[in-house]
């Protein structure tokens, strides 16, 4: 039904206004023009610092390792109160370590053969599924009152086995979840939440060793898994980045692990951090060794302290992570501060009798270390062709973690015999010759080491 305008509203508007109106709907644009547009836009900080989000399955992998991790380390630090409350022994402690590290040392090469050959997805299920056994069963023996040193030792040895095949798996499988194009991104971003885990996991796992003890702390640990095997189990392999024409290899497992190693030590970009990361990783990143020990026995602060070092050092290594994050590449700049700034902190952490210098200096330790690590990490990555990743992250892992056994155990050994401090401060000068001996090879090499490791990686 039209509507009649008055006469005299007619008379009152202007001519212009009474003339039809012809309208362009070329000129509208369409959803797809839009999209166009909106994708041409230059992402927000948010975005690119976040970017490796995009995809599905990275979310639902990353979301679900930061819950189990946070278990993972509010176990780690109730593990190492146990032993102390059992055997009130530095030797105990560093043994445990070495126990729980050692099959990471004996292993991690053929888990990174066996990386390169299976559904890396479904392995990790399986992983997972024994890890969480292990935390449920020492759940089982501390709160029967009935766990002795012993068991304590073999279910670190059954931890120990299941972290050497899943960590080269867990690894490689960054490259499948986002692609190449956004692995320093996610390198950066897991860091970051595995330090937030470390940031979280401690605090909270402090609280309940001095609340309820250290048998709800297992307790929850081994819930802690079960979100990240729904989340393997969620994870499309569609959307997965596989390359469709790689065959799975059928030659003997010595054969591909003697390529992999070669190509590590023949290609000078991935050998500069194979020397880094074996000096480094065995010296320097003994926190689960030196934490509870400068807690115990030279600041006195208990379950509650210990748990807020380890917090601090997490808090750190989240700020550094979020950082690295929105950068494009991983630079040979970064890797060598952050390492020698790490070492000189860890040697001022040796020398510091103050709870809160302490906790000040796991700060800015947290933030170089990640600077160093995850620019280690992105860089060997980027230096593998796809099919020898497993295997080349594997050496990582064997020299980043495998060497534990080494480094945990010489610390509990020279804690004992020569004090805390100066076992500290030992590593610490151990690992600053470990930086000297990396400088020393990059510039030796440097016209074969490219400066900048993201972008393009050999495939």
């Amino acid at each position: 039904m039209a509507i009649r305008l008055p006469a005299w509203v007619l008379r009152a508007l202007p001519r212009s206004a009474l003339q039809p109106v012809a309208t362009d709907l070329s000129a509208i644009p369409d959803a797809a023009a839009l999209a166009q547009q909106a994708a041409l836009q230059p992402p927000t900080r948010f975005q690119q610092t976040f970017r490796a989000m995009r995809n599905r399955n990275y979310r639902l992998y990353y979301f679900g390792q930061m819950i189990s991790l946070s278990g993972t380390w509010m176990q780690t630090i109730a593990q190492a109160w146990l032993v102390l409350q059992i055997t009130d022994s530095k030797v105990a402690l560093g043994t445990v370590t070495m126990l729980q590290f050692l099959p990471i040392t004996v292993f991690v090469l053929f888990a990174g053969v066996i990386a390169d050959r299976v559904p890396k997805r479904n392995f990790l299920f399986v992983t997972q599924s024994v890890a969480m056994s292990q935390a449920f069963a020492l759940t089982l023996l501390v709160w029967s009152g009935h766990v002795q040193l012993w068991h304590v030792y073999m279910l670190a040895m059954v931890l120990g086995l299941a972290n050497a095949f899943e960590q080269p798996t867990r690894q490689a499988l960054v490259v499948e979840l986002v692609g190449k194009r956004d692995v320093v991104n996610a390198v950066a971003l897991n860091s970051g939440m595995f330090n937030a885990a470390r940031l979280v996991g401690p605090a909270i796992g402090g609280l309940i060793i001095a609340t309820v003890g250290v048998k709800a702390a297992f307790l929850v640990n081994g819930v802690s898994f079960f979100p990240v095997i729904a989340a393997l189990l969620l994870m499309r392999t569609s959307e997965m980045y596989i390359d469709p024409q790689r065959a799975v290899s059928t030659t003997n497992p010595l054969a591909e692990l003697r390529e992999g190693l070669a190509y590590a030590f023949r290609t000078p970009s991935a050998l500069l951090i194979v020397i880094l990361v074996a000096i480094v990783g065995t010296f320097g990143y003994n926190f689960t060794v030196m934490l509870p020990l400068i807690d115990r026995y030279v600041l006195g602060q208990g379950s509650v302290g210990l748990g807020f070092l380890t917090a601090a050092l997490g808090l750190g290594s989240v700020i550094s992570a979020l950082l690295l994050a929105s950068r494009e590449a991983a630079t040979k700049r970064t890797l060598f501060i952050g390492g020698a700034v790490f070492t000189l902190l860890l040697g001022a952490v040796a020398f510091s009798q103050w709870y809160f210098a302490t906790l000040g200096l796991l700060l800015f330790m947290g933030i170089f270390s990640t600077a160093f690590h995850a620019t280690a990490n992105t860089s060997m990555q980027l230096a593998s062709p796809d099919r020898l990743r497993g295997r080349v992250m594997a050496l990582y892992m064997l020299l980043f973690a495998g060497s534990t056994p080494i480094g945990g155990f010489l610390t509990g050994y020279l804690a004992e015999h020569l004090g805390v401090s100066t076992a500290v401060g030992i590593c610490a000068a151990l690992s600053g010759v470990g930086m000297i001996a990396g400088f020393v090879y990059y510039m030796s090499h440097r016209d074969e080491i490219p400066d900048v490791a993201g972008g393009v990686a050999v495939s």
